[in-house]
């Protein structure tokens, strides 16, 4: 996993072509790795600034999200952002906060109604390309095995909730970014939560201190930048 492009590489303007050309990306479509072509037209989704301090690297965009072209417009999203203690103002920044999905289109549906799960081709495609141009990320929020499995390699445990409940662990290990691991935000997982109030309990909190904290950081740069001009 490459986070950081060598020094001097990172410029919006070199962030800003990767996206232009992932935006227009086809390969899901056009030429599938290892099983059948996307079932509709892509539409891939992405938020990213080389100025964004927080990265949700979450799994892939849900049907919502791809009629609207918003990542996470759905109640997901609206659960996320509770937890991350953010408005929708916030959360749509790119400048504050980045979200790179493991696969950037809706895959579809499985045979019962769920989402599948993220597109091959997309990761080895974009994400290096991607997160070498985010040079000042200091907390990525991993949401889902998928991810998890990513930017915690062999640090996952043998199940998301056990990833999820040794969250302090992998928070706490030496470096930047640090590394926080979610479960997914869906409705799905509400037996999930209320199985394991440790995490409303132990977890959002930190979790909340350290956006704010980033938030209030990224706000006095920007503040700084726009005296400095």
């Amino acid at each position: 996993m490459a986070l950081r492009a060598p020094a001097g590489a990172q410029t919006d303007n070199d962030l800003e072509s990767v996206l232009v050309r992932l935006r227009a990306c086809r390969i899901c479509r056009d030429t599938p790795r290892n099983g059948p072509p996307l079932p509709h037209e892509p539409r891939p989704i992405i938020q990213a600034d080389a100025q964004a301090r927080i990265l949700i690297a979450s799994q892939a965009p849900g049907n919502r999200a791809h009629v609207r072209g918003l990542p996470f417009y759905d109640p997901s999203g609206i659960r996320l952002r509770e937890w991350l203690g953010l408005d929708e103002a916030q959360f749509y920044d790119p400048k504050r906060l980045a979200i790179v999905p493991m696969g950037h289109c809706f895959p579809g549906y499985d045979g019962k109604g769920g989402d599948l799960p993220p597109r091959r081709e997309c990761a080895p495609a974009w994400r290096e390309a991607v997160l070498g141009r985010l040079p000042r990320l200091s907390l990525i929020l991993t949401i889902g095995i998928h991810a998890q499995r990513y930017h915690l390699g062999a640090a996952m445990r043998r199940s998301l909730t056990e990833t999820v409940r040794d969250w302090r662990s992998l928070y706490d290990r030496p470096g930047i970014p640090r590394i926080l691991p979610l479960p997914h935000p869906s409705w799905r997982n509400n037996a999930w939560l209320r199985k394991n109030p440790w995490f409303a309990d132990e977890l959002l909190p930190i979790l909340r201190k350290d956006v704010a904290a980033l938030m209030a950081e990224a706000e006095r740069d920007a503040a700084q930048e726009e005296e400095g001009r």
